[in-house]
C-alpha cells in the first residue's frame, strides 16, 4: 500500500495570515468562483481557490513552494465576484508577504521588514544614523562649508567613503537574494519537472515583465498595471545612470567634470527615471485611495516600500537643488538624510515589496518550464 503523506495544520499559519490582512480566507467555501474568473489562471492549476484552502488548513510550507502564489497578480477580478467577500486577491497578497519572510535570509530582517508597521522607525532611522557616525568619526562634518553651487557633495562625502558602504550592501543584498531565490527555486522544483534551459526561458519571460503583458488580463484592478510599470523603468533608468557615472567617472577614455551640468545626457536621464519612479509610486499610492475595494488592501509591509521609494524621490529631488538655494550646511544635511534613505531601500530590497520581482520572476520561469502533465494543480 502506498503511504499517504501526513497533512499537519497550523493553527499559528492560519493566526498570522489573520493578523497580515488575510482574516477573509475564513469566509471561503470553496465554490471556485475565483478560479473561474481568473483570466490568468492556466486551465490546468487554476488558483486562487485551492490556495484558499491551504491557507484555511494553514498549509504554509505548500503555499510557500506554490508558484501559483506568484503568478497572481492580485488583479482582484476574484475578490469582486467573491460571494462571500472573502477577497482571495488580498489572502493572496498576504500569503506572499509570509512567504517573502519564511524565505528570508537572515531570518531576522524578513522579520524585521515584515513588521513595519512598528519597527518602521528601526528600519529607516538605522541607515541614517549609520551615516551621520561614519561620518562624524572621520570629521567630514567640517566639510560642509565646502558645499556650494560651484562644488559637488563629493566635498563632503568622498565618492570612497560612498563606495566602502554600497558595494558592501549590494554585495550582500545580491547574495542573500541569490539564497533565498535558490531556496525558493528548489522548493518550486520539488512538486513539479522541469525541462528545457533556464536562461532561454529567462528571455520571453523578461519580456513579458518590461511589457507589464499579465497586468493586461486584469479587469477589477487595471489600472495598477501603469503605476508597477513606471515604477520598473524607474528602477530600471536608475541602475543604468548609476553604472554611466561609473564609467565617466573612472574610465579614462571616458571621464568627465563633476558635477555633471543639468544639460548632461546622463543628468536627463537620471531625472527621466525620476520622474517615472514619482509617476509610478504617486499612481500606486493614488490607486488604494481611489478605487478602495477593486484596488485590494494595502498593508504596512506593502506601503513602506512604496513610501521609502517616494521618500528617496523627494530627499533626492531636494538635493539636487539644494546647494544652489540653501546654506552649505543645510545642503549637506539634507545629503545625510538621503544617504540615509536610499541605504535603506538598498537593505531591505531582499525583504520588502522589491523581492517580488525575484520570485514572481522565478514562478514565471518555472511555470515556463514545467511539463504540463505535472504542472503544480
Amino acid at each position: 500500500m502506498a503511504t499517504q503523506a501526513a497533512v499537519v495544520p497550523s493553527a499559528d499559519y492560519r493566526k498570522e495570515l489573520g493578523s497580515r490582512g488575510g482574516a477573509s480566507v475564513a469566509r471561503c467555501y470553496q465554490c471556485a468562483v475565483c478560479s473561474s474568473v481568473c483570466e490568468l489562471a492556466p486551465a490546468g492549476a487554476p488558483f486562487p481557490r485551492r490556495q484558499m484552502l491551504l491557507a484555511q488548513w494553514g498549509l504554509g510550507d505548500q503555499l510557500a513552494g506554490d508558484p501559483a502564489v506568484w503568478l497572481c497578480h492580485q488583479c482582484n477580478d476574484c475578490s469582486e465576484r467573491c460571494p462571500r467577500d472573502a477577497k482571495p486577491g488580498d489572502v493572496m497578497q498576504s500569503i506572499r508577504a509570509m512567504t517573502v519572510e519564511k524565505l528570508a535570509v537572515p531570518k531576522f530582517m524578513g522579520s524585521l521588514v515584515s513588521k513595519a508597521r512598528t519597527t518602521w522607525p528601526l528600519l529607516l532611522g538605522g541607515p541614517i544614523l549609520f551615516w551621520i557616525l561614519y561620518l562624524a568619526a572621520l570629521g567630514r562634518f567640517a566639510h560642509t562649508g565646502e558645499v556650494g553651487p560651484n562644488a559637488g557633495f563629493d566635498h563632503f562625502v568622498p565618492h570612497w567613503m560612498i563606495y566602502s558602504v554600497y558595494f558592501p550592501v549590494t554585495f550582500f543584498v545580491n547574495l542573500v537574494g541569490f539564497s533565498s531565490g535558490m531556496r525558493f527555486w528548489n522548493l518550486l522544483g520539488s512538486h513539479s519537472a522541469r525541462s528545457g534551459s533556464f536562461i532561454g526561458t529567462l528571455i520571453p519571460i523578461f519580456t513579458e515583465i518590461a511589457t507589464h503583458k499579465r497586468f493586461g488580463s486584469c479587469e477589477a484592478a487595471r489600472p495598477r498595471k501603469w503605476g508597477h510599470f513606471f515604477l520598473f523603468w524607474g528602477f530600471v533608468g536608475a541602475a543604468i545612470t548609476s553604472a554611466f557615472l561609473i564609467v565617466i567617472l573612472y574610465v579614462p577614455p571616458f571621464q568627465e567634470p563633476i558635477p555633471l551640468p543639468l544639460s548632461h545626457w546622463i543628468k536627463i536621464l537620471g531625472n527621466l527615471s525620476a520622474v517615472a519612479l514619482v509617476v509610478g509610486g504617486v499612481w500606486l499610492w493614488s490607486n488604494w485611495g481611489h478605487y478602495g475595494k477593486r484596488a485590494g488592501a494595502s498593508t504596512a509591509f506593502d506601503k513602506f516600500f512604496l513610501y521609502v521609494v517616494l521618500l528617496v524621490i523627494a530627499t533626492g529631488c531636494f538635493v539636487e537643488t539644494a546647494r544652489f538655494v540653501f546654506s552649505p550646511q543645510l545642503a549637506s544635511w539634507l545629503y545625510v538624510l538621503h544617504l540615509g534613505v536610499v541605504l535603506c531601500l538598498f537593505v531591505t530590497f531582499p525583504y520588502s515589496k522589491f523581492a517580488h520581482l525575484l520570485y514572481r520572476t522565478l514562478a514565471m520561469i518555472h511555470e515556463h518550464m514545467s511539463t504540463p502533465d505535472e504542472a503544480t494543480s
